[in-house]
């Protein structure tokens, strides 16, 4: 049996997306990915926009992702810790990961020590300047007004408008905010240095000396790259899954 000892992120599956069979596609290649990795993981960091859209009501959750969702209850079930850092497209994650299969949720950007590593980790939305229409828009949608009035909705209504605006999301999105997450870094490793700043959302699967002492990494994402990145050893690697 192999020792358990590292730790995989990934980020930016966006399952649902762009329809159910690419999408089945797509999550039955991760579940492979997850069986793989299961053999020496002890951690897994899933770093936002796992979910194309996700929306908790209080006694319902999407239809959908069974494979995905049964494999992570497998994997925690072994004894595998795996975090779930919400991203632009799965903020309204709540507490369903958490209290049905064992996940540590995160709703926020977080600085942990991993192997005698100071990590920065983040889904990358909102961060460094520019995009003030998107920050505007998420304090509205993060709002508990906002959350309670959509739930009012019929799912029917309400996730099509989603998947709607999900999908002018991640047209709009495609590669355009990289040099903004490069110099959120650099701006912020002046005043908290770290030794990896851990990044998705743009989709760019990406690594990057910013100074003698630290490393930007972009998992990139699995609808064209299918990245993800490995650390062991004290060092992180950017790696694809071929099969």
């Amino acid at each position: 049996m192999k020792v358990k000892n590292k730790i995989y992120f990934a980020s930016d599956f966006h399952l649902g997306a762009p329809n159910i069979e690419d999408s089945h596609k797509r999550e039955r290649k991760i579940v492979n990915w997850l069986d793989e990795v299961k053999v020496d993981a002890y951690k897994i960091y899933l770093i936002g926009d796992i979910f194309d859209f996700w929306f908790e009501y209080k006694k319902v959750i999407p239809k959908g992702f069974t494979r995905i969702l049964g494999k992570l209850a497998e994997l925690c079930d072994e004894g595998i810790k795996i975090y779930l850092f919400t991203g632009n497209h799965d903020m309204w994650i709540k507490n369903y990961f958490t209290k049905e299969i064992g996940i540590n949720t995160i709703h926020e950007n977080s600085i942990i020590n991993e192997q005698g590593l100071k990590l920065f980790i983040a889904h990358g939305d909102g961060l460094g300047n520019g995009d003030y229409f998107y920050k505007f828009l998420k304090i509205i949608f993060k709002s508990k007004f906002c959350v309670w009035l959509f739930s009012r909705l019929h799912p029917n209504f309400s996730f099509a408008i989603a998947h709607m605006w999900s999908k002018k999301s991640r047209d709009n999105n495609s590669l355009n905010n990289n040099d903004i997450l490069i110099q959120f870094c650099k701006n912020q490793q002046k005043i908290n240095p770290v030794d990896y700043y851990i990044l998705g959302h743009n989709h760019n699967p990406e690594k990057i000396k910013l100074d003698s002492k630290c490393t930007y990494i972009n998992t990139g994402d699995w609808l064209s790259h299918f990245s993800y990145a490995i650390l062991f050893d004290g060092k992180i690697e950017l790696k694809k899954y071929n099969n």
